[in-house]
């Protein structure tokens, strides 16, 4: 009965915070400047009349009083009816369907780089203090904090498609549309994990244990490994949150200095024309992401460390 009562005040605080931030986002797009009938109508030179404006309010759903625009908006994606584009008149649903091998690849495929590349390299940094290690992991985490994500974008653009001729800047294959982008994102979060990592392995360093492992006979290396990983990834885990926002946000850096039709790309357009039917959807599914994610993280952490509630 516990472990059902556990599960349902985890998946009530998942669905709460979820609810949250849609809503709030809801309202956000709704007090932003522009109408999105007046500028649709603007764009294909269409005057503005109150009945033609008023058709498109009640098919964009626009029509009513907010609180209904929303639980109709919220009954359509819980369904998967998420409408269809203001600015094309296409599903969203099949639009982002189309888009999302691009943004999936980016974001997971950047996430797990750092990941992983962050936790050996926050190894190796712990192994040997103030080494080569330790010199590189500093310097991506500053790099990481200091250098703006599209600049390095063009950089790279700049050295390898220009100078170097090795890629077809604006076009091309998964390496200019999938490897590049994702290792810009793995970029700006190796650095930060890596030190992350280092934390726990340094702390291990330090205990009594590991001191008596080395006495036993154990290298140096191996001792640091197998009594400091859990703590390692521990410590890994515990910042992997702050670095879920700058995923999405990296993602989407990376989809448009490098030109990739993803999502995050499609986004953008729809800022402009404030295309709600997009924007909720993307951040309706981009919340519930990262709240599972940060729900996961968390209880692979208390797996890890039960002395964690």
């Amino acid at each position: 009965m516990t472990i059902l009562a556990g599960a349902f005040r985890l998946l009530g605080g998942i669905a709460l915070s979820w609810l949250a931030v849609v809503a709030a986002v809801f309202v956000l797009l709704r007090l932003t400047p522009g109408d999105p009938v007046d500028m649709f109508l603007a764009h294909v030179n269409v005057g503005p009349a109150p009945a033609i404006v008023a058709a498109y309010r009640a098919q964009w759903g626009l029509d009513g009083a907010l609180a209904g625009q929303f639980l109709r908006w919220l009954h359509g994606f819980l369904t998967f009816d998420w409408g269809v584009s203001f600015e094309t008149g296409r599903s969203v649903a099949a639009d982002f369907s189309a888009r999302l091998p691009y943004s999936l690849a980016i974001g997971a495929g950047g996430m797990a780089i750092a990941t992983l590349g962050g936790f050996f390299l926050g190894f190796f940094a712990a192994h040997r203090q103030g080494g080569l290690a330790d010199v590189l992991s500093r310097g991506l985490a500053i790099a990481g904090q200091s250098l703006p994500a599209f600049a390095v974008g063009l950089v790279l653009l700049w050295i390898l498609g220009v100078e170097l001729r090795w890629i077809d800047a604006f076009s091309g294959g998964p390496v200019e549309r999938v490897l590049l982008p994702m290792f810009l994102v793995a970029f700006f979060s190796l650095g930060s994990m890596s030190r992350l990592t280092r934390i726990g392995f340094v702390e291990v360093k330090q205990s009594t244990y590991f001191r008596t492992a080395l006495a036993k006979g154990r290298s140096y290396a191996g001792a640091l490994w197998v009594h400091g990983h859990i703590a390692g990834l521990l410590t890994l885990i515990a910042g992997l949150a702050p670095e879920l926002a700058w995923i999405v946000g990296g993602t989407a850096v990376a989809e448009i200095v490098f030109g990739v039709p993803g999502i995050s790309e499609r986004v953008v357009q729809a800022v402009a024309f404030r295309d709600y039917a997009i924007l909720q959807t993307y951040v309706a599914l981009v919340a519930l992401w990262i709240t599972l994610v940060i729900q996961c993280a968390r209880l692979l952490r208390r797996k890890l460390d039960p002395r964690l509630l």
